[in-house]
């Protein structure tokens, strides 16, 4: 409505110019000379032209009603002879910020005399940067600069030593240190951590997230950013990000003339396609060579070893060979690749346990393609990837060169991810290889998390690859979880299975236990009857062969013996004086006393008779004409 600028884009690349400043953007475009514009904002006047009936018709038949932001003001001398227009700069020196207001009429040697009593340092060591228009002289006037009311500056003094202040050891540690920035992507409600050094600029991480969201840097509408953010050539060590953690929103900048099918196609997330399409395709020079250099290794290395044989037949071999000749030509500094089939890097990466899966990296080389070189001896072999490769990743390579080879790996790929992502490698073009697949494994299917092309670099190839890695680490605690709720069951159920098989064991050992002591008793029963048989019959023997007692009216000496037992009871017996000792032995056996288990003990004088010769009688060891005796237990 002001400038007459209908194309959206060329407005836009304006308004970025000028920081989103849209006083500054008007004022760049429209000379100041002419008059001045205000707004209905806040009543700040805008220097711009004063519109009259030559101005723009759709400007010249506005009302006071219009939707406009800016409405005409009728030209009159005290407008034309207007004030000059005052511009606050703040000037930003080590550890020192001076603010600094000066007429649009000054010139920049005005801004330096300033600085010069502030900061006591001499105006011809000064450099003043900030300048959004480029480097300016000191005679440059402020009001041929279209500079905006608020400015941000900064001095620079190469030819003066750095101060041995602890601001600038400060200052450098800020930026060795690394800052996690949690990016919330609006449109898709999905979160991005990322890591920058420092020494990063704002515009670096803009241009990183447009990797990840496909958002160009220029629709890009952040929300987070400190207010002392206002330059994205500022490094993010002195931007006043929070340390070591920092939010920031971004979404998509609507515009009108964006098509639904547009916007859909911009919001399709990142993981599920490709990481860089045909018409992207950046030139070679991007990557510090010419195309005379890039054709030249090309071709050179077309001369070289190939570095699979055609028509391979064992995957193992053809691997081998591949990683010797990539070593011969990129040097020993490259990722380790899994020697081995395919199945087989499989089973490495995605069916162990959950704690030590991996993703699978798959690398497809190709020697015609004028990326090739520069891709692996600059990305592939960049230590940062390759330590990040070996920490996450299996890595696995095939040469798509020969066209044996190139069929071979399109129907490994069939057979393993399907028919689309092999139609998708298929119809990639030689210019767009090398590609790197990077693979997850599922329960029931392997899932192709991201194609990146050859045309990129080590930064965007680490933030793809940093991507897939977040999206792996959040399936594999969900599979940790699971694995570990498994274990956890099948623990319980050993445990219940020792439990069991231990209780089947002790009664087992203890009913083998009883049938022990049962036949133990059965066994001392029987040899408890068989003593006593024999002993019945040793008895029953010593009975039979007593002599006979003899009466009492007998003419011969006749002892009579009177026999005590340990239980109390008596039995008597006479025999004859002239009798052997071993027949009262016999005849005590005889009861049941085997003389052998007990002793036979006079009363006065005590004395053991057992310890008496059996042989003598029983006149002789003074047991006549009678006495008692007292059967003892042996010990």
């Amino acid at each position: 409505a002001c400038t007459g600028i209908e194309n959206i884009d060329e407005a836009i690349t304006l308004l970025e110019q000028n920081n989103w400043d849209l006083v500054a953007a008007i004022n760049g475009v429209i000379p100041q000379e002419n008059g001045i514009l205000q707004s209905e904002y806040g009543g700040e006047t805008l220097h711009g032209p004063a519109y009259g009936p030559t101005s723009h018709s759709t400007a010249a038949s506005s009302t006071p009603s219009s939707s406009s932001a800016f409405r005409h003001v009728v030209p009159s001398r005290q407008i034309v002879e207007r004030q000059p227009r005052m511009l606050d700069f703040r000037v930003e020196y080590r550890d020192r910020n001076v603010d600094v207001v000066l007429e649009d009429s000054s010139t920049v040697g005005g801004i330096k005399h300033i600085l010069e009593n502030e900061l006591q340092i001499p105006a011809s060591k000064m450099l003043l940067k900030g300048w959004k228009t480029g480097d300016v002289d000191d005679s440059t006037v402020l009001k041929t600069l279209h500079l905006p009311k608020n400015n941000s500056l900064y001095v620079l003094t190469p030819d003066l030593p750095p101060p041995s202040s602890s601001h600038s050891g400060a200052l450098q540690e800020s930026l060795n240190q690394n800052f996690m920035l949690i990016i919330t992507h609006r449109e898709v409600q999905r979160e991005y951590n990322l890591n920058f050094s420092g020494s990063s600029t704002i515009q670096e991480v803009k241009r990183n997230v447009y990797d990840l969201t496909s958002i160009p840097v220029r629709h890009q509408l952040w929300e987070g950013w400190p207010p002392s953010a206002t330059d994205d050539s500022m490094t993010l060590a002195v931007s006043g990000l929070t340390f070591p953690c920092h939010r920031l929103t971004v979404g998509r900048r609507s515009s009108p003339v964006q098509t639904r099918e547009q916007s859909e196609e911009q919001c399709t997330d990142v993981h599920m396609v490709s990481d860089s399409d045909g018409d992207d395709f950046e030139d070679a020079t991007e990557f510090g060579v010419d195309d005379g250099e890039m054709f030249g290794v090309a071709s050179s290395a077309l001369r070289k070893s190939p570095m699979m044989p055609e028509n391979a037949e064992n995957e193992g071999d053809a691997l081998l060979q591949f990683t010797a000749e990539f070593s011969s030509r990129y040097g020993d500094c490259h990722p380790v690749y899994f020697i081995g089939s395919l199945e087989a890097a499989f089973q490495e990466a995605f069916y162990g346990k959950a704690r030590d899966r991996k993703l699978l990296a798959i690398y497809l080389h190709h020697d015609e393609s004028v990326l090739t070189n520069v891709f692996c001896s600059q990305m592939l072999c960049a230590e940062s990837i390759v330590s990040y490769l070996s920490q996450n990743f299996i890595t696995w390579a095939w040469d798509m060169t020969k066209e044996a080879n190139r069929a071979r790996f399109l129907t490994m790929c069939t057979r393993h991810f399907g028919s689309v992502v092999a139609q998708t490698i298929r119809t990639q073009k030689t210019d767009q290889f090398p590609l790197f697949l990077i693979i997850m494994g599922k329960r029931s299917s392997n899932e192709v998390l991201n194609v990146i092309q050859g045309n990129t670099t080590v930064d965007e190839l680490m933030m793809r690859l940093m991507a897939a890695m977040e999206i792996f680490s959040a399936q594999q605690q969900e599979d940790i979880k699971d694995e570990d709720e498994r274990e956890a069951r099948e623990n319980v159920k050993r445990e219940q299975d020792e439990a069991y098989r231990i209780s089947l064991e002790a009664d087992r050992a203890k009913r083998e236990a009883q049938e022990r002591e049962m036949a133990e008793q059965f066994r001392l029963e029987q040899i408890r009857k068989e003593q006593e048989e024999e002993r019945e019959a040793i008895r029953l023997s010593l009975e039979q062969s007593l002599p006979p007692e003899p009466k009492e009216e007998s003419t011969e000496s006749v002892s009579k013996l009177r026999i005590r037992t340990p239980s109390g009871e008596f039995f008597e017996r006479r025999f004859l004086a002239s009798s052997k000792l071993q027949v009262v032995f016999d005849f005590v056996a005889s009861k049941g006393y085997p003389w052998e288990e007990y002793k036979l003990l006079g009363t006065f004088p005590r004395r053991d008779v057992t310890q008496l010769d059996p042989n003598k009688s029983l006149l002789e060891v003074k047991l006549y004409p009678q006495e008692t005796l007292f059967l003892e237990a042996k010990e």
